[in-house]
């Protein structure tokens, strides 16, 4: 039920805490077991109605990203103490639907070698499920959030049928793309997409706004607020605005999320189950600022690894002009890509994705909104700075160090008192050889298309792609691990995490269709336990 009141609801069976992608799956689908869910979410809940506003902040230039979606600097401060500089607000959102609000929308599976980084590449770790565990997973989250997508990868990984939706048709620079590559014998496939590219679950196609991300006002691009408003459906409280505070626990179980409310109140919502579902940051700050007498190090956190592994994927890309046009911006996500290299990876390098950018260089509204000239000024600096961009990026792996963390800043407090989240981001060699190797395929490809290169972004410049993964890592050992292979921490009876943070490696796939796989399956685990 949509509800506005923030009293904590009797005989509850689950509490989930997070409204993103892992808690919203997970609340939809055992509400609609009959089971009673209660949602709490630090953030507010965004009316879809103003989405068109959200999308013209988004293109001016006197909004940076977290005006987007009303970023709080007191409610999400943070600082980042680690050798590499993480700039964690620049691309997170907090309220109903999560990241999702924002994200790009591509899906696509790990592959069978991310699930043995040990054993196949010798760097990393196992994961304690392989990929067959997973794959029937895979297929129910892509029913779920609607994925749109090809069977002409040839380096996929093995798939039981078609996607849910047909995918989206290559663009015009694809086809430019696609001359070079074939001269190089590189392979161009499409790419899986959180997009309807046809009506599906009650939502339109995409009518090809082309400002996916930070904001889609169509709803043709999956976000969470679908599970939400599915559990909402089918019983389930949801609150807003209502940041937990701590856990309540025993020494085996958890007993009660407090949480604070808009006006100050302080509740406590007991269930006879929780779920985390808060990223891959805040879901060890949660734990951390959960310590107590049994637990003086925090919460389920007796392996002493809750907040440690913390990964990201590094971003690799070369871009240039070309003396011809690229129709650039036309189409506001990746429709093409290659996965050619990616089960290449060694100890040395790791895996790499390929994507072909159809948003390469400014559109004609940011050119037009971000100078001070008009008519015909204007005319001839859209024709001088427009058309002729290009751009290959690319997505690699960062393997899991105990030095790459997520902490708590004692120092500094956000608006209830709490200490911050500390970012502390180390990489590692191995991820800036990875983003060498991708910059040399990325040259070559933009080199046959005759294209003059213009910037690059390599291992100087690399920067994350807002990935958060590895602080509660998953395994069968309680001594080197959070959760089980199930998402129960090992610690606690009746607790779930759920999300990012329990990947033990981060491969260099989106992991949000991971994520997905991973909350069902854990719902039902769930509804065994329950």
């Amino acid at each position: 039920m949509v509800s506005r009141r923030r009293q904590p609801s009797e005989n509850v069976d689950v509490c989930v805490v997070g409204a993103g992608p892992a808690g919203a799956l997970v609340a939809a689908r055992l509400a609609e077991q009959g089971y009673k869910v209660v949602v709490l979410d630090a953030g507010p809940r965004f009316n879809p109605e103003d989405r068109l506003k959200r999308q013209e902040r988004a293109l001016r230039p006197a909004y940076d990203r977290p005006a987007v979606w009303d970023g709080d600097p007191k409610r999400d401060a943070h600082t980042a103490s680690g050798e590499w500089f993480y700039p964690l607000n620049h691309a997170r959102v907090k309220g109903i639907g999560g990241s999702t609000l924002h994200w790009q929308g591509m899906v696509m599976r790990l592959h069978q070698d991310d699930f043995a980084s040990a054993s196949e590449r010798g760097a990393g770790v196992d994961w304690p499920i392989e990929y067959e565990d997973l794959q029937p997973y895979y297929a129910e989250a892509e029913q779920e959030l609607g994925v749109a997508g090809g069977m002409d990868n040839p380096y996929a990984p093995p798939r039981e049928g078609p996607f849910p939706m047909a995918p989206f048709e290559p663009s015009y620079s694809d086809s430019l793309f696609a001359e070079a590559c074939a001269e190089l014998g590189i392979d161009m496939h499409s790419v899986p997409n959180a997009r309807n590219s046809e009506p599906y679950d009650g939502r339109s196609e995409c009518v090809a706004y082309g400002t996916c991300q930070p904001v889609c006002p169509s709803g043709a691009k999956y976000d969470a607020t679908v599970h939400i408003e599915r559990a909402e459906s089918h019983g389930a409280t949801v609150i807003d605005r209502a940041p937990v505070q701590r856990l309540d626990h025993g020494s085996e179980s958890v007993e009660a999320a407090v949480y604070v409310t808009p006006e100050g109140e302080r509740h406590r919502q007991k269930a006879e189950m929780f779920v985390v579902a808060c990223g891959g940051v805040e879901t060890p700050r949660l734990l951390l600022l959960s310590e107590s007498e049994q637990y003086p190090n925090g919460l389920a956190n007796s392996s002493g690894l809750v907040g440690k592994y913390f990964m990201d994927h590094l971003f690799a890309g070369t871009g240039g002009v070309l003396d011809e046009p690229t129709r650039q911006n036309h189409v506001g996500f990746l429709t093409s890509g290659s996965h050619q290299f990616y089960d290449d990876a060694d100890e040395d390098v790791g895996p790499f994705k390929l994507e072909f950018f159809n948003y390469a260089g400014p559109s004609p509204v940011e050119l037009a909104l971000s100078g001070d000239d008009w008519g015909d000024d204007l005319l001839g600096r859209l024709g001088e700075e427009y058309g002729n961009h290009v751009a290959v990026g690319g997505l690699v792996e960062q393997l899991p160090r105990e030095d790459s963390y997520i902490g708590l800043d004692r120092e500094q407090t956000d608006s209830h008192g709490n200490p911050v989240p500390d970012v502390h981001w180390n990489v590692g060699e191995r991820a800036l050889q990875t983003i060498e190797r991708a910059n040399e395929v990325q040259e070559r490809i933009l080199r046959e298309l005759g294209a003059e290169i213009t910037w690059q972004a390599g291992p100087d410049s690399t920067g994350p792609a807002y990935h958060h993964m590895g602080t509660t890592r998953m395994g069968t050992n309680p001594a080197e691990s959070v959760v089980d292979p199930t998402l129960q921490t090992h610690d606690l009876a009746n607790c779930w995490l759920v999300g990012s943070s329990v990947f033990p490696t981060g491969g260099a796939m989106n992991p949000t269709l991971t994520i997905a796989a991973l909350a069902v399956r854990a719902a039902d685990s769930l509804a065994e336990a329950l």
